[in-house]
């Protein structure tokens, strides 16, 4: 089950757990998914947000990737970095009307010029305010050693696949062997994250693809774009994919996606990363982009 609060959720599955012992097998199986890092609890899809989730033990970590324009799988869930969450490190006001898109700008650019620690509701779910998020580092002891061993300029700039591997790897390793491991759920926190699973979406869906050259179109204030502006479907497997394959994460790592195409190249090349089909509003699923053997 995936939840915006992995608190919450491990709470109610003990409490479950507690009230049916004869169903053990089953709660040992129990997945406990922290959406976007669980950014009930932190500014979601950054280093902060995942550690948090880790630290309640999800035994899964959901994200989202698109891909910058040196071909790296970048984690938002947006197609753009939205200024709903993100500032400019230089101070300059950042606005949608000035939006950058995750494929017009490189990895370095992407870390050297954005911090996305602000604190948000998120109308796109029914509105909601996320009133227990908060952004003090001083609860993110892991993403602050971490950020300081990768030279970030700041534990919330925006972060990428392979990354987020090393940092749950540094993360076990926090709590095994280093300033972590005198910490009352040392043990279970390390062993969790040396096992954690990763369910990875690519954020392409099967709407157009922007025309090459033309302007932008108006993006009201809490609206996603109706087209893409994104590389192509073979482009996101080969980033994603890639850095899976390079990380020997293939056992623990799912690709999700609303566009089909993905899947589809995910399944004929990469045949051992599980992959699952989400849909949605009928005009994503429009004849001109599922196959006739998915459409039956």
């Amino acid at each position: 089950m995936i939840s915006d609060y992995p608190n919450i959720l491990q709470q109610v599955v003990a409490e479950q757990k507690a009230a049916h012992p004869e169903e053990a097998e089953y709660f040992k199986s129990f997945v406990v998914s922290a959406h976007r890092g669980g950014r009930g609890l932190r500014p979601e899809n950054t280093l902060p947000s995942f550690e948090s989730g880790l630290d309640h033990l999800a035994t899964e970590l959901e994200t989202d990737t698109g891909v910058t324009s040196d071909h790296v799988s970048l984690i938002w869930h947006d197609q753009f970095l939205n200024p709903e969450s993100c500032r400019r490190v230089d101070g300059r006001p950042y606005t949608r009307e000035e939006r950058i898109y995750t494929r017009d700008i490189t990895l370095a650019e992407a870390q050297s010029t954005f911090i996305c620690d602000k604190l948000h509701h998120d109308p796109a779910y029914g509105n909601a305010k996320f009133d227990d998020q908060q952004n003090d580092l001083a609860l993110s002891p892991v993403a602050v050693a971490f950020a300081k061993q990768e030279k970030l300029i700041s534990p919330y700039v925006p972060t990428y696949a392979e990354q987020l591997f090393r940092f749950t790897r540094f993360y076990a390793d926090y709590y095994s062997t280093g300033p972590g491991k005198s910490h009352p759920d040392a043990a279970a926190r390390a062993a969790n994250a040396r096992t954690v699973r990763f369910n990875l979406e690519t954020k392409i869906t099967p709407f157009p693809e922007d025309a090459a050259g033309q302007p932008l179109p108006p993006l009201p204030e809490h609206t996603e774009p109706k087209t893409n502006h994104t590389f192509d479907p073979q482009t996101f497997v080969t980033a994603l994919c890639g850095a899976i394959t390079r990380n020997h994460m293939e056992s623990r790592a799912e690709v999700q996606s609303f566009d089909f195409r993905t899947l589809i190249l995910v399944e004929e090349q990469f045949p051992k990363i599980p992959t699952y089909y989400l849909t949605g509003p009928p005009n994503m699923l429009s004849s001109d982009f599922v196959p006739a053997a998915l459409r039956q």
